[in-house]
């Protein structure tokens, strides 16, 4: 085992000047549930630890005002419980609680959960396999290999490999910004511009510079009550998604005022639908119109050998969550 050494800072200040001091061997730890599992399968190697989770701050849930604030230490089992979410924001309660057992939602945190780096088994299994996200430069198994679970929007011949979580998809179809902590103060970033598609460097995954930290996330949006996290997976227990649609409407005078719609399991990053949104804005919802906005979502899909199929499974999915959301309206 590789020895390493631990640090539990209790303000955000000395995180961040202990991450800086560390350099490119620290990592962060929040609820752990990812950070453990990367480095058993020696995806993740790193020299010092730093436990964020006494910095009370960190912890903070507000979701009584205007803009919901949650911040990155909070559990995914307290915010998919909070009442308000459940009642105004189902999106963003369902994407929680869909996104895994009740044991890790008990500890992941949601900071840690829009981090998690993908299931890709050509990622965790590492040698023989080639994977440019583990390895630079080695190239991408998955495009030969076996890629049923792989990206169609958003990949290059570099990496095809689907952003794994649910909660940042459903952030997305909310407008929601990410607000970080580092070496140069306090920034806010969209959190559409948190994932970086994969280009010609996989192994670049997100925004954040080094030694910052995402400290909290805020939404601050009208559409939430008319909502749903619609999810398909290959089994109806913990499973990450096929494919899934983030949807949020806002319906004025039995027509489409405002539409959102956020897809997951099916891109490198998570991926907003914007021409299908368009599409609807005047329309009145119908199972037609549903049907043609999912059609519209998934145009432009980039297929592989063996994932073909979630073309039209991911346009029936979001024709699905377009109704179950107009349901609520």
């Amino acid at each position: 085992m590789q020895k390493l050494d631990y640090a539990r800072p209790v303000t955000t200040g000395a995180a961040i000047a202990t991450l800086r001091e560390a350099g490119f061997g620290a990592r962060v730890m929040a609820g752990g549930t990812t950070l453990y599992d990367l480095m058993k399968l020696d995806v993740e190697t790193p020299q010092r630890i730093i436990d964020i989770n006494a910095i009370e701050e960190l912890s903070r849930l507000d979701t009584s005002g205007d803009t919901l604030e949650f911040g990155a230490l909070v559990r995914m089992a307290d915010a998919a419980e909070d009442p308000r979410l459940k009642a105004e924001f189902p999106i963003l309660s369902e994407a929680l609680w869909k996104a895994a057992s009740q044991q890790l939602r008990n500890m992941a945190s949601l900071g840690g959960n829009l981090l998690q780096r993908t299931r890709c088994a050509y990622f965790r299994h590492g040698e023989p396999f080639a994977c440019n996200k583990r390895n630079p430069g080695s190239g991408c198994a998955a495009l030969e290999g076996a890629n049923r679970n792989h990206a169609i929007f958003g990949g290059s011949e570099a990496c095809i490999a689907t952003y794994p979580g649910d909660f940042a998809v459903a952030l997305l179809a909310m407008d929601a910004v990410v607000d970080i902590e580092g070496p140069g103060g306090t920034r806010t970033l969209p959190l559409a511009d948190l994932h970086l598609l994969p280009g010609d460097t996989p192994d670049v995954e997100t925004a954040l510079d080094p030694g910052e930290l995402i400290s909290a996330i805020r939404v601050a949006d009208p559409v939430g009550r008319a909502s749903t996290y619609h999810k398909i997976r290959d089994r109806e227990s913990y499973a990450f998604a096929m494919v899934s649609a983030g949807v949020a409407l806002r319906i004025e005078e039995g027509r489409i005022a405002d539409a959102r719609i956020s897809l997951g399991g099916v891109a490198t990053t998570p991926w907003r639908a914007g021409d299908a949104e368009r599409h609807l804005l005047g329309l009145r919802l119908t199972p037609e119109t549903a049907a043609e906005a999912g059609r519209i979502a998934f145009e432009g899909a980039r297929t592989q050998t063996h994932n073909a199929f979630k073309t039209d499974l991911g346009a029936r999915t979001v024709a699905d969550a377009l109704m179950i959301a107009g349901e609520k309206a």
